[in-house]
């Protein structure tokens, strides 16, 4: 299942302004606006956007945020690094629909941009089948915003054949695909908008089995990054409905994969904040829209969690860390696929499928100052939490509870609540880049 929330405010007829929700693929909603530009969303847009967004976020906007612009100034911005960027079935259109991105907010074309299919031919796009439309929105995003945050890096699209929705499905070519970009040396960092609840596997040993490519790419100094997903405490089951009770979902649950939960933003016209960020959660009852946190059933508390053992117990617990991924704050991408339900021009999404890219983007920056690939940075992350100028900003208010629908009717799913420590809403915190990334480089120096 992909791993994201996807809201979209679709700027298009001036002559109409309207509102459709529509579940594309599982796990996937889209809120779809016309409001009457083919520009990106103004603030007034955003007004009348899904559950109360003030602001569309434009790649300055989350760069100011970030306070991305000190390493950007000395060169830094992941320049001779590679974004590896997996997604089932990919877009069309992506090549165009970036280029316009980066017209339209005067970023620098990627220095090199590919798509590969190494596992098997991608058949031919159909607008009209749901799983093909909901991939292709994810890909744009995956890809508009890694070189938002990271513009000087490459970017490697790997598309693969099959989809993937809950316990095996799509996921032995995914690795498959992975293992040849490890085998080949082509890129860095890899980043995954997708993830399966570790309940819908038929046993651990499946789950585990498919854990080849992280277990050599960690031997290869490659850094894998996962959105921890966006049904809040809870999770889809194989019929893809919610858990009612926690969940946590795979990859992000893996030791050897760095979980990016979210967060909400609320920012000024400049990218500066107004109030502190929040644990992403715009829930509604019965409807989940939340950061994914949560204790891992399959793996065990990986060493570098021994620092708070105290929260995670026997357990992996995540997310890691946390970016901008609410539904309350979202991001622009372009999407040119031109099609009657989804004509070419703006849309805003949100999700941990935004978090995700967005972190990719700043280890390939952590990389270029390192001058060399950091490989597996959980050890470093936590032993950074222990030292003073990290980096790493607390998120002290929210919580994940959702509620869900199951045949038992309405069940809440109590989740984890944020703190100026370590937790299961918003792991570590969030990111002052230009502090964190040196930061990052010293500690992986000790901890590789």
């Amino acid at each position: 299942m992909l791993a994201s929330v996807v809201c979209l405010s679709q700027q298009t007829s001036a002559s109409h302004v309207g509102r459709s929700l529509l579940r594309l693929v599982p796990n996937t909603r889209v809120v779809m606006f016309r409001h009457g530009s083919s520009t990106p969303p103004t603030v007034s847009s955003c007004l009348a956007a899904s559950n109360g967004a003030k602001r569309c976020y434009t790649p300055a906007d989350i760069q100011a945020a970030y306070d991305t612009a000190p390493l950007y100034q000395k060169g830094d911005n992941g320049t001779g690094e590679t974004i590896v960027i997996v997604d089932a079935f990919g877009s069309p259109t992506i090549a165009t629909d970036l280029a316009q991105f980066d017209t339209t907010f005067s970023l620098p074309a990627p220095p090199h941009f590919s798509v590969i299919q190494p596992v098997g031919t991608v058949s031919a796009f159909s607008g009209t089948a749901p799983d093909r439309l909901g991939w292709a929105i994810e890909t744009t995003l995956d890809v508009e915003w890694a070189h938002a945050m990271a513009p000087g890096a490459n970017i490697l699209l790997v598309e693969t054949p099959t989809d993937e929705v809950e316990g095996l499905s799509g996921f032995p070519d995914i690795i498959a695909a992975e293992n040849y970009v490890i085998t080949h040396h082509l890129g860095q960092i890899v980043t995954m908008s997708f993830g399966a609840t570790e309940q819908t596997f038929p046993s651990v040993a499946k789950l585990t089995a498919l854990r080849s490519a992280f277990l050599a790419g960690t031997s290869a100094n490659v850094t894998f990054v996962s959105g921890s997903g966006d049904l809040g405490a809870s999770n889809d089951t194989l019929k893809l409905t919610g858990y009612p009770y926690p969940v946590v979902a795979w990859p992000a649950s893996d030791p050897l994969v760095t979980a990016v939960g979210g967060t909400k933003l609320t920012l000024d016209d400049a990218g500066n904040r107004l109030s502190p960020d929040t644990v992403w959660n715009d829930s509604t009852p019965g409807s989940p829209s939340a950061s994914g946190g949560g204790l891992s059933t399959v793996f065990p508390r990986p060493a570098f969690q021994k620092s708070v053992s105290s929260v995670v117990g026997k357990h992996r617990g995540l997310p890691d860390i946390a970016l901008s991924g609410a539904c309350s704050g979202l991001v622009d991408i372009y999407v040119g696929l031109n099609i009657p339900t989804y004509p070419s021009g703006w849309y805003s999404v949100c999700g941990t499928s935004e978090s995700s890219p967005l972190f990719a983007g700043v280890v390939a920056i952590a990389d270029q100052v390192a001058g060399r690939s950091l490989g597996d940075v959980n050890p470093a992350l936590y032993a950074l939490a222990l030292k003073p100028n990290n980096g790493l900003v607390p998120v002290t208010s929210g919580t994940n509870t959702v509620s869900v629908y199951t045949r038992a009717g309405l069940v809440t799913v109590p989740g984890f609540r944020a703190s100026s420590s370590y937790n299961l809403a918003s792991g570590l915190g969030t990111l002052d880049v230009s502090q964190f990334v040196p930061a990052l480089v010293n500690a992986t120096a000790h901890t590789n």
